[in-house]
């Protein structure tokens, strides 16, 4: 199975299964962040956050497959949030 094909059978899936749908999984987390942190964060801010740690952790471990595969489903989420906003 090549990453992109890992990464999108999780995030259709099995995250999707237990977390649901990502646009509303990410804005309940940016509305976590945001309430935190005292500012509005976007589903889709949640999106590029979560690949910058993804980003930050391959930097130490480049070699990391696990790493990777999580930025290409972020990626498929930062999509999925796209689609879900035009439903």
């Amino acid at each position: 199975m090549t990453l992109l094909e890992e990464a999108q059978s999780i995030i259709k899936g099995e995250r999707q299964e237990s977390y649901g749908k990502a646009l509303e999984s990410f804005t309940r987390i940016g509305k976590l962040w945001g309430d935190l942190l005292g500012i509005e964060i976007s589903p889709e801010m949640v999106a590029l956050c979560l690949i910058q740690l993804k980003v930050s952790r391959a930097v130490s471990s480049p070699l990391h497959r696990d790493s990777w595969v999580d930025i290409a489903g972020y990626a498929g989420c930062w999509e999925l949030v796209q689609k879900g906003k035009e439903e």
